[in-house]
């Protein structure tokens, strides 16, 4: 899949946000001799900024708001690529591309690659299904717009943040106002005040994942998965678990389809992208679209169980593009079975679990990976989003009844003890 090292000439890439992604991304693009920057957004993601940043890059910068310094800083460090590495760094990377002359998305509208209600509109203005959405400082507005229009339940989600962040489904006017009134009042998860909430209607079917990766307006698909995900009482939607889908799959073609007509409406040119639909009884439908590496990336597993991952066509994607061009639209195939379980803490008080408490989950028959968010022993509330989930297991199986069972055992044990004291 990756051009050998001779063939490729070596050049220096800025990862922007990188705090999670470079522990992937700075290997393989060392493989290729490719140089690596880090540059901190002026707003990173608050949870991952926390993260000791992964070591190999030659420099390290920060961005304070200014771009022209910026961008000068990055052509003395000889910069010729801007890798958006997380959600919060998506923006400045774009404007970064731009400045620079280096390949990026388009940006007649580069707003829209954040702003949910933006990209609806360009989705709109482009011709591509969409959801019905309205975005509004006031409650009574939504209240309203829910009762004539969307019908309940309504979801309601700050306007430009990442994972499930305050994504929370209304069944009720009063919930609508409560969940308004919290998200108003509250940041986002790059640290910044919500100032209007976006609301949506309940898109009903199947949701789905595609990672991607494009080269000057040239789309490849590293993968697709369908989400399973849990809505609690109070409405918050979780992450459950995940499983690829076999290219074959009848609803895969369509998918692809769909989403590579969104990546054209958000001129998604120069970058990889993270894209969520819903397979509804009438088609697919975006619920949101990040151009940016999708998350919970595990390489090796991908490369083992689908042939390929996200990781190695970026890389290719900026070391060789001649090569990139030359694969096929669907680049993954499903060689092995596999189960992405996210870890679940259904206790309004817990304790992150240890190399022990995890012993059980590892001595699962097809137990083959694990990542705990948090050190053994910190503190834990109740899962209720992505930051409150305590990490994740991968389990791999050609026998279906195995993942299954091993799943069940994983959700009994974390009943049982995982997170106890």
């Amino acid at each position: 899949m990756l051009p050998s090292d001779s063939s490729v000439q070596p050049r220096r890439v800025a990862l922007v946000d990188a705090f999670s992604q470079a522990r992937h991304l700075l290997p393989v693009l060392h493989r290729l001799g490719i140089e690596c920057v880090h540059l901190r957004s002026a707003h990173p993601d608050v949870v991952q900024a926390r993260l000791p940043l992964f070591e190999g890059f030659v420099a390290t910068l920060r961005h304070d708001g200014d771009l022209a310094a910026t961008v000068s800083a990055l052509r003395d460090h000889e910069v010729d690529w801007v890798i958006a590495a997380a959600e919060s760094g998506v923006e400045l990377a774009d404007r970064l591309c731009a400045a620079l002359g280096t390949p990026g998305n388009g940006m007649s509208r580069p707003t829209a690659r954040r702003d949910k209600y933006e990209m609806v509109q360009a989705l709109r203005a482009a011709g591509v299904e969409h959801a019905a959405t309205i975005v509004s400082a006031d409650a009574e507005e939504v209240v309203e717009w829910a009762e004539r229009t969307a019908g309940y339940p309504v979801v309601l989600k700050p306007v430009a943040s990442s994972g499930t962040d305050n994504v929370v489904a209304c069944s009720s006017a009063d919930q609508i106002r409560a969940v308004h009134r919290k998200i108003m009042s509250s940041a986002d998860n790059h640290g910044l005040p919500n100032t209007t909430v976006l609301a949506q209607e309940f898109l009903d079917g199947a949701e789905y994942f595609l990672n991607t990766v494009s080269r000057d307006g040239r789309h490849r698909t590293a993968e697709i998965w369908r989400y399973h995900k849990t809505r609690l009482p109070g409405g918050n939607i979780i992450y459950d678990y995940n499983e690829p889908v076999p290219p074959d799959h009848p609803d895969a073609r369509t998918l692809e389809s769909y989403t590579h007509r969104v990546l054209d409406a958000l001129e998604v040119r120069n970058s990889a992208g993270h894209t969520e639909v819903m397979m509804t009884a009438a088609g697919p439908v975006l619920v949101e679209c990040a151009a940016r590496p999708g998350g919970g990336q595990a390489p090796d597993i991908a490369n083992r169980c689908l042939g390929t991952s996200q990781i190695d066509l970026i890389a290719l994607a900026v070391a060789d593009p001649e090569g990139f061009g030359q694969l096929p639209t669907t680049v993954y195939r499903l060689l092995q079975r596999l189960r992405y379980v996210h870890l679940i803490n259904p206790y309004e008080q817990g304790v992150a679990p240890s190399e022990e408490a995890m012993a059980l989950i590892r001595a699962l028959p097809s137990y083959a990976h694990a990542v705990t968010a948090f050190p053994g022993g910190t503190p834990l509330s109740r899962t209720v989003d992505v930051d409150t989930q305590p990490g994740y297991v991968i389990l791999i199986s050609e026998d279906a009844d195995q993942l299954l069972a091993d799943y069940r055992r994983i959700r009994e044990i974390e009943r049982d003890h995982l997170y106890s004291n």
